[in-house]
């Protein structure tokens, strides 16, 4: 019979996980990038749930110490996860894979020295200028890098400048030149051909860098849950059980799509284990809602529930949703997880009731 952790990894397959860095120190950037980097970013950079990186103006305008930092860090709650399992070696690595794309003029390095400016006026012409697409307190956009509800003419969305990662990776030098030139292939324009002095702009810069003397964001927080599953024993047997998650699932108003081995397609055609079986249902419009904060969302979803005969004892699980949160690294999550948390553990009880 097929042990726990087993069943407990074939539960959880369809998550996206974070995958280690090989020791092998012959391994290439490109093989870096490709294990690391491509599921979110796109295989050739163009972006898909993160942000673009090949984009000419984005990597001529930021150094290798804010690509080492963003790596490093992160983003918290905005869906780029810190990568602290790369060694220094692998990290410069990537950095030189991306340094490897064309079009772009890397600039030497920044300086780390905060700009002068009155925080107080930037604050106000940070609301004029800015808080359209960066939020009125710099949360960002709402989302991923590319959602269903957002129109594809725009490749980008406005990052999250009270956001701890970013603050730590961007340097004021940095946030000035973005402000002064804009960023082409972005919707991010040019203030000075707006009509904003330089002055105007270190005060801009001088509000934003004042984000870090603030509370982290609510945007910054992901939920955190010690179990990737949660599991019931149930007092009948599989049979039984099955038929009392179907009634579970019709009681939480979602439709039952279809009952199948757990095993399905793994094992010969015919020799399935018949005592480890998944019920799929779905909530269609707690799916739509989802999917447009966050696409990947469509690796969990529909929902699974899992009945497995384990010895003697008939086991019911399903991934945790408050999980999720946490490996997606993207705080808009933390509602609709903590929702779909409630609705699984109801299904749980009330199958073994």
């Amino acid at each position: 019979m097929t042990s726990l952790p087993r069943i407990l990894f074939l539960l959880i397959l369809t998550l996206p996980a974070i995958t280690a860095s090989a020791d092998d120190p012959s391994t290439s950037g490109a093989q870096l990038y490709a294990r690391n980097c491509s599921a979110c970013h796109g295989s050739d950079g163009h972006g898909g749930v993160g942000v673009p990186l090949a984009l000419p103006a984005f990597l001529s305008s930021v150094d290798d110490a804010y690509l080492r930092i963003t790596i490093r860090h992160g983003r918290p709650g905005r869906v780029m996860p810190a990568f602290s399992q790369l060694t220094d070696n692998e990290v410069q690595s990537i950095i030189r894979f991306l340094r490897s794309w064309p079009g772009q003029t890397p600039p030497g390095p920044q300086s780390r020295e905060h700009i002068a400016g009155n925080p107080e006026h930037g604050k106000t012409l940070f609301a004029q200028n800015c808080a359209v697409c960066h939020g009125a307190q710099g949360e960002g956009g709402h989302g991923t890098g590319v959602t269903m509800s957002r129109p594809r003419n725009a490749p980008i969305l406005a990052p999250a400048l009270n956001n701890p990662g970013f603050l730590a990776a961007a340097s004021d030098a940095m946030i000035k030149t973005t402000l002064e030139h804009g960023r082409e292939g972005t919707p991010m324009r040019s203030f000075l051909k707006q009509g904003l002095k330089e002055g105007d702009i270190n005060d801009i810069v001088a509000y934003i860098r004042s984000f870090e003397h603030t509370v982290p964001p609510a945007s910054a927080k992901v939920l955190d849950s010690e179990s990737p599953t949660l599991m019931r024993e149930s007092p009948y047997n599989l049979a039984e059980t099955v038929e009392k998650v179907k009634d579970a699932v019709a009681g939480a108003n979602m439709r039952l799509i279809r009952i199948q081995t757990l095993d399905q397609g793994f094992a010969p055609e015919g020799r399935e284990n018949h005592d480890q079986v998944i019920v799929y249902s779905c909530d269609f419009g707690f799916l739509n809602d989802a999917l447009k904060v966050d696409p990947r969302v469509g690796l969990f979803l529909p929902c699974r529930v899992t009945v497995v005969k384990q010895g003697d004892k008939v086991l019911v699980m399903s991934v945790n949703p408050e999980r999720l949160s946490r490996i997606f690294n993207n705080s808009e999550l933390n509602e609709l997880c903590e929702k779909m948390q409630q609705v699984y553990e109801n299904i749980l009880d009330e199958s073994v009731m």
